[in-house]
């Protein structure tokens, strides 16, 4: 993956991360304000010997004292030094409670001690503080070898006492909040990145982009009005919906073939995409700008064409491909510029042997001739072979493919099975585009995007 798509990743969760992120400071401060206050009193020791008389015993005193006190260091949190302690002070825990709450260390190469104590009493965290100093100083005095008529050559000094704290060690809020800050950000993230691994659904056009090489022709913004006005193009022209259609129409346009014949199918993979109103609008855009157009609906099991543009559909290319009519008598024309419209028809019970039949191509290569170009509304390819069959009839194929509803092993598998029958697939017309986040869809990129077809052989 590159840096880009990285941040699309991120512009596509960031409100999950900022969820993530709030949560995290949220069971940081939560945890904070649960904890109890902790206030720590320390001691600092020195520890000398008092037996050298010469340079060299004075280096080997220092030497002796700095190992041994590594082993006060150790003392200091047995029974021996704290029983007293808490004897002296009553308090209510076992040695080993009390040395939980006692921090000996020492500086590396020195002879210097610290004694740190943490309690929820400023007062108490002092007390056991000095207390553990004074009973460990007596505790080396006892343990600490000597001579017969001497006492302990080590000796003790108290460098600093122990006082009240005035504020708590612990909890450290901020030290919480920025862990849960950026423990929320790592959780947020990597639920975005899952989220983008797992989520196969087509986004936009960079997700197209990634399945094929084939062109995209143009694209459908989304319109939550879509299914209250499918002729968006005569019911809201201004619209940029309707702006959407007028740039397909253009890029269609430049579709270079090789022949004079334009029969295009549009399809898609699964229902429910947005082809035939894709077709429907594309075709009035056309035949504003003064082509000639027939739009045929080839989907015999679920038409759509004729209750777009409110015409009869009970006769129509059923009945043209039986021999029970004739095409001049069920074409109708609708608006303004008399686009021409064929119907679907009756459903009939074998849609694709009628569709791949030889009056079906005699069907096609007869409109071919007498119109700029025709659009045929199709069913989707994954359930039914409908739209491959006649896709080998045709000129070529269209797949329209719907953001946020059609996977990306659906797209496959639709353009999979074109490829299998050998059909033409000029591009893709990804529809219900969103208008806003990273795969946003943008006008003006297609102003100049595509003006590489008219020179190019598809």
């Amino acid at each position: 993956m590159e840096l880009r798509d990285y941040l699309r990743i991120v512009r596509r969760g960031w409100l999950i991360m900022l969820l993530a992120a709030l949560t995290g400071i949220g069971v940081a401060a939560t945890f904070s304000l649960l904890q109890s206050p902790q206030y720590e009193a320390e001691t600092r020791l020195y520890v000398s010997t008092d037996s050298a008389s010469t340079v060299a015993e004075l280096g080997q005193g220092t030497t002796y004292t700095q190992q041994i006190v590594e082993s006060f260091v150790e003392v200091t949190t047995t029974p021996r030094v704290l029983q007293p302690v808490i004897d002296d002070l009553g308090l209510e825990q076992t040695p080993a409670e009390l040395a939980g709450r006692v921090t000996v260390s020492s500086q590396p190469n020195t002879v210097l001690m610290h004694i740190a104590v943490t309690d929820e009493n400023q007062s108490t965290a002092a007390d056991i503080a000095n207390s553990v100093t004074e009973e460990m100083i007596g505790v080396v005095g006892e343990i600490t070898p000597g001579t017969s008529s001497e006492g302990s050559p080590v000796s003790v000094e108290v460098l600093q006492e122990a006082v009240s704290p005035d504020a708590p060690v612990s909890p450290r809020v901020p030290l919480n909040l920025a862990l849960g800050l950026l423990l929320g950000l790592a959780v947020g993230v990597m639920i975005a990145l899952l989220r983008e691994v797992l989520d196969t659904r087509i986004r936009g056009e960079h997700d197209i982009a990634a399945l094929t090489d084939t062109p995209m022709l143009g694209g459908i913004v989304f319109d939550s009005q879509a299914q209250k006005r499918p002729l968006v193009v005569q019911l809201d022209p201004k619209s940029p919906r309707a702006e959407s259609f007028r740039a397909l129409r253009t890029n269609l346009q430049f579709l270079e073939v090789g022949e004079s014949q334009r029969s295009f199918v549009f399809t898609s993979s699964i229902q429910g995409e947005g082809k035939s109103t894709t077709v429907a609008n594309t075709a009035i855009t056309m035949q504003e700008a003064g082509q000639r157009v027939l739009v045929i609906d080839a989907d015999l099991r679920r038409p759509k064409i004729a209750d777009y543009f409110g015409l009869e559909g009970a006769v129509g290319l059923t009945n043209v491909l039986i021999g029970k009519a004739d095409l001049a008598e069920v074409v109708q024309y609708w608006g303004p510029h008399d686009l021409a419209v064929l119907p679907a028809g009756d459903i009939p019970p074998n849609p694709s042997e009628l569709l791949g039949s030889p009056s079906m191509e005699a069907l096609l290569r007869f409109v071919e001739a007498q119109f700029d170009v025709v659009l045929i509304d199709a069913p989707p390819l994954l359930p039914v072979t409908d739209a491959a069959v006649l896709s080998t009839r045709a000129t070529g194929a269209i797949v329209i493919v719907a953001a946020g509803k059609a996977h990306r092993q659906q797209l496959q598998g639709a353009i999979t099975s074109l490829e299998n029958v050998g059909a033409k697939l000029f591009g893709v017309i990804p529809t219900m585009l969103p208008t806003k986040g990273p795969d946003a869809y943008g006008y003006g990129r297609y102003g100049h995007a595509y003006t590489y077809q008219a020179d190019r052989k598809v």
